[in-house]
């Protein structure tokens, strides 16, 4: 795990090539506190930070090979090289290192661009090919490691966070309106448009070739499921438990291959207990586990993390986290996700991920990954309760079932049915509509834009968030079930654009820590794709076939907790007492000179928040929002400013046109 910058093309600085490679890799030295390499040569420049794991002796970057043809720089895992190393040897490959960036290098020498489907792993990677003039950059599959680009003075710069391109001359910190709209809408921008106008995100599953002057991208692994019409029966109960066993074992025994201890996050949830229990096992020196626990006893899992950590004999260590801890960290929060956030939830991660290290251990496993492969998110059964209703909208029975998805939302409790179908927008929606299941969450989250500066109104006047992301669906995303078209939104957008990033990997490599994510093995993800809905979703009971294989190892009472997702204190932790930066950032002149909300409004909203311990989804979205988006302004944009909408922009980069 690590990170890595570099570039294809001429240009001239007055530097020189390996002082921008340098200033490019100190920008994100946090990725890689271990080591640094540079490699340069003409119209070529590659540049690593290490965070030594495997191999780590011999495995120094970036890496060429023996007769020096091809370079790589690597972030991230090959959980599968031990495997791959001895097929390559098979066909007479030797290796001078003990770590899977050389089985990678070695690789693509054996098979090209056909090597990625080969690949188990969380990676994003460069490889130059010096006899073609080619260099192949490509992402993992789910979108766990970073990587962005910017065609700048005729060249591509590219690296596993902006803030490295920002490190050359020239390229601008410029906001764009469109990527923050679509953050008050969908939680994240759509890939690839970032918060930086101009520098784009590599998809997920995607490589990116840059040749004689072109560059092209294109998806090698996009995630996918069956037509509804072919949906087999469900299959027998006992031959599906037990292969979804050992893929997770399989799984979490590929993720614990380290030249250093591998630990584990420990919610106290069913999802990352069931990996705690099965890698506590495969741990022979002990299995060290890291938690969160909150002063507040709404969002507080400790009894739970405690249970399981006695049960299965780890060495557990936990951060209190209260309103002040939040506060305190949230500026530097919003600099390492380099975009605004609509919650406080990545600030405890950054935390707890600090924990870690300081506890001298830079590798965790965790949970993530099995909500959306197994339906354990509230918005999937919340999506069948309003088809549910919307066969009977009269019904006054039917809308009281919304008070059994929520049982942490105990203000729902007291509502009429009619509150309750007005609140989940009971028969306000067409049931084929593709974003049905998500169109409440997105009108809960975009009610914040009533906080929009007249001017970044008019600029987005012609422009939807949520259509744009309709009209990227997948042409075949019409002939699925309801719950996968439902699993796809999640998976393919709000878990690498948001989960993965903002609360996954920013978070922990801010700190040096590596998370690795079993669920999201691309051998499960295809599995869970293809289970009949109800084997996941059986009626509202959620991950029905998960745990049914967590009864064995388990606690009962882990295994029927009712899901209790990820929070934490928003607004309520910006006010006993207030830093001095929120009331600076949300002044009315610093409001103003930004241009992009009312300055007015957003007075009030905070006095709002300030004079009410509990505010409603709105109104912490929008609190917690603004007071991001005003401190990204002041972490990269130099003029703070709004920039001008421009939805339909495209980026030329070398005679290529890739989407913006």
């Amino acid at each position: 795990m690590c990170g890595f910058a570099g570039f294809v093309g001429e240009f001239q600085v007055p530097e020189g090539p390996a002082s921008l490679l340098s200033s490019m890799a100190q920008a994100i030295a946090h990725r890689g506190p271990d080591g640094q390499g540079i490699y340069s040569a003409t119209g070529v420049g590659l540049a690593h930070v290490r965070l030594s794991i495997v191999g780590v002796s011999d495995s120094h970057q970036p890496m060429a090979t023996e007769d020096g043809n091809f370079v790589i720089a690597f972030n991230g895992e090959i959980f599968n090289f031990v495997e791959l190393r001895e097929e390559l040897k098979s066909r007479g490959c030797r290796f001078r290192t003990g770590g899977d960036t050389e089985v990678l290098l070695k690789l693509y020498e054996q098979y090209g661009d056909e090597c990625l489907a080969r690949l188990n792993g969380d990676f994003a990677f460069a490889i130059w090919d010096s006899r073609r003039r080619r260099m192949l950059i490509a992402r993992d599959r789910m979108g766990v490691r970073p990587l962005f680009y910017t065609e700048h003075r005729g060249s591509i710069f590219f690296a596993s966070e902006a803030k490295s391109l920002l490190a050359m001359p020239g390229i601008e910190a410029e906001l764009d309106p469109i990527a923050l709209d679509q953050i008050f809408t969908l939680w994240a921008p759509i890939a690839p448009r970032t918060m930086f106008k101009g520098i784009l995100e590599l998809e997920p599953g995607t490589a990116l070739t840059i040749e004689h002057g072109q560059a092209r991208t294109r998806h090698y692994w996009m995630p996918t499921y069956p037509d509804a019409s072919d949906l087999r029966p469900r299959e027998e109960q006992a031959a599906l438990e037990e292969e979804l066993r050992s893929l997770l074992l399989d799984a979490i025994r590929l993720r614990m291959r380290a030249d250093v201890p591998v630990g584990s996050y420990l919610s106290g949830g069913l999802d990352s207990s069931l990996i705690v229990a099965m890698a506590a096992g495969m741990a022979p020196q002990g299995l060290n586990t890291f938690s969160i626990g909150f002063n507040s006893a709404e969002h507080d899992e400790s009894q739970y993390q405690r249970q399981v950590a006695e049960e299965f004999g780890t060495s557990h260590r936990s951060i209190a986290c209260g309103s002040a801890e939040i506060a305190d960290a949230f500026p530097a929060v919003v600099r390492c996700a380099e975009r605004p956030v609509l919650r406080t939830a990545p600030a405890p991660l950054f935390l707890l991920s600090g924990l870690v290290r300081r506890s001298g251990m830079k590798v965790v496993l965790t949970g993530e990954g099995a909500d959306e492969l197994f339906a354990g998110y509230d918005i999937f059964r919340e999506a069948r309760v309003r088809r549910f209703c919307a066969r009977q909208p009269a019904s006054r029975l039917r809308p009281h079932l919304f008070r059994k998805l929520y049982p942490y939302l105990p203000s729902l409790k007291q509502q009429s049915a009619e509150y309750l179908a007005s609140f989940f927008g009971v028969g306000g929606g067409d049931s084929g509509d593709p974003l049905f299941s998500h169109r409440p969450r997105m009108r809960s989250t975009a009610a914040a834009k009533i906080f929009y500066s007249d001017d970044l109104k008019e600029q987005l006047s012609s422009y939807d968030a949520a259509e744009d992301l309709a009209s990227r669906l997948p042409a075949e995303f019409g002939r699925w079930h309801p719950l996968h078209q439902a699993q796809f939104l999640e998976t393919r957008y709000l878990l690498p654009g948001y989960i993965l990033s903002s609360q996954g990997d920013r978070m922990a490599m801010a700190h040096g820590v590596e998370g690795r994510f079993p669920f999201l093995d691309h051998r499960l993800v295809k599995f869970a794709a293809r289970l009949h809905p109800e084997t996941k979703l059986r009626g509202l009971r959620e991950k029905h076939i998960l745990r049914r294989i967590a009864k064995d190892v388990l606690p009962e009472n882990i295994v029927h907790r009712p899901k209790q997702p990820y929070r934490a204190p928003d607004s309520s932790a910006f006010t006993a007492p207030e830093p001095a930066y929120v009331g600076k950032h949300l002044a009315r002149s610093s409001v103003a000179k930004a241009g992009l909300f009312n300055p007015l409004a957003v007075e009030r909203l905070h006095q709002k928040c300030r004079s009410r311990p509990f505010t409603g989804f709105r109104d912490n979205a929008a609190f917690i929002g603004i007071l991001s988006t005003q401190l990204w302004l002041e972490s990269f944009s130099r003029n703070t400013s709004a920039g001008r909408v421009d939805a339909d922009r495209e980026l030329t980069v070398a005679g290529d046109t890739l989407p913006a």
